[in-house]
Parts: structure tokens; sequence; C-alpha cells
């Protein structure tokens, strides 16, 4: 498969590592990072003219575009931001894609295909001169240590949320990528407590479990208790705690 064809900007990317004052790296350098970690192979040979390379693990293959050389794509947006100072800018820096292979177009949603690709990307930053990785489904945008641990996170079977705060309530950032619901967790006082995220965060992890809520029901979670749920319209899933 060429490396033109398996970076098609017909997809958007899943993640984007964004690259400092240094600009992307080689193509030498993500063969010789694969070739130090049992994590991913590199599986086309035409990278270096391309600026693409396609990335194999469990069977799967995901593109990275662009390195060195290819043409320059900006930066997914993001509206949260993680252990970043008040200044990083994503426009001042340069973006390397991260995408499914054009064999998993469509499948990009499913636990099994992020988990892999989250299997990758927590040995991208590896790569010289990262400052920080755009996550697109949540928009949101971190420091390649709090990447890396909360990927950990996500990886032994815990939650990888990201929650917006409104003044009234907490909203999911990337859930509906998963289930096809957003989340609105509605708080119990005058605004969003401490509590309140505690509980959203592990209602975002029981919806990852179960999936969509369609129908008005109660969920009860060890150590939350009940909380009522409630669906508006096709994609908005409400929550507010009994």
């Amino acid at each position: 498969m060429s490396g033109d064809l398996a970076c098609s900007g017909a997809r958007g990317p899943l993640a984007a590592l964004l690259f400092g004052g240094a600009g992307l790296p080689a193509a030498a350098k993500l063969s010789a990072l694969s070739a130090s970690i049992d994590a991913f192979s590199l599986i086309n040979d035409d990278h270096a003219e391309s600026g693409c390379a396609e990335l194999l693990r469990d069977g799967l293959i995901f593109d990275i575009a662009v390195l060195a050389g290819g043409t320059k794509r900006a930066s997914p947006a993001a509206v949260c931001r993680v252990a970043l100072p008040p200044e990083f800018s994503l426009t001042e820096r340069e973006a390397a894609w991260f995408l499914v292979g054009p064999h998993l177009a469509g499948a990009e949603n499913l636990l099994p295909v992020l988990r892999v690709a989250a299997g990758i990307l927590r040995h991208l930053p590896e790569l010289e001169g990262v400052e920080a990785i755009v996550w697109r489904p949540a928009r949101i945008v971190m420091s390649p240590v709090w990447f890396v641990e909360a990927v950990d996170i996500r990886l032994a079977g815990g939650p990888f949320p990201a929650l917006a705060r409104t003044p009234d309530s907490l909203r999911s950032e990337g859930l509906a990528f998963l289930i096809g619901q957003k989340l609105t967790l509605w708080a119990r006082e005058s605004g969003p407590s401490r509590e309140d995220s505690r509980t959203a965060v592990r209602l975002t992890d029981w919806l990852f479990a179960h999936g969509r809520v369609d129908t008005s029901r109660e969920a009860v979670m060890a150590g939350v208790g009940a909380v009522w749920l409630e669906p508006e319209g096709p994609n908005m899933l409400n929550a507010r705690l009994r």
C-alpha cells in the first residue's frame, strides 16, 4: 500500500503529535523507535518520500502523517488543555497526524481499535521534539507526560474522560465518539463540586462499559450511589444524582 493512499486526507486524525522548534521527525527516527521497542512495526517502504508511514500492531494498521518532507497539516482543534502553560499555542507547532488505516475507516470509534491505537500512541512521545498531544475525539491537548499516564490508566481498565465545566454542569468531550451520546451531569448545588467531578468520571467509565442509554433509567455505582439518566434527543444524555 503506498504512503500517498494511506495518508489520504479523506480521514480525520484520531490524534496529532505537536512538535516544537526542531520540527517534524525524519522517517529514520520513527524507524529507530520501532526497532527499539516492541510496540509496533513499520510496514511500508516509501515513507521517506511520501512523508507518511504505516504502523502495524495486533493486525491493525494505522498511519502517521506527516514526517519531515511531507505536506504540512494543521493541528486538530482542541477546547481543553491539560498540564500545558497558558501561552502554549497549537498554531506555532508542527503537527504529525495519527489516523486509522483505510481498512479501519468507520471502525475508529470501536473500543478494540482504540485500545490498539492507544498502545501505539503511548510510545510516540518518545520521538524527539514532541511537546504535546491532541486527542481529537475529546478535543483535548495535553503534555506528553500526562498523556502517557492517562493512556496507561485506560489500558489498565480505567477511564480516560475529558470533561468541560460550565457554571451548573459537567459535560463530556469525546464520549459521543464512543457511544453516540454526549453526557451532561447537572450539579446538585450552585456549581459542580469535587464530588460531582468524581461522579462524572465514574459515570463516564460506566457508560464506556454499558453503551448508550435510550430510555430513562437509574444507574447505581459503588461509591457514588444512584444516578438518574434521561436521554434528550438522539445524542444527548442528562444525568442527575438522586
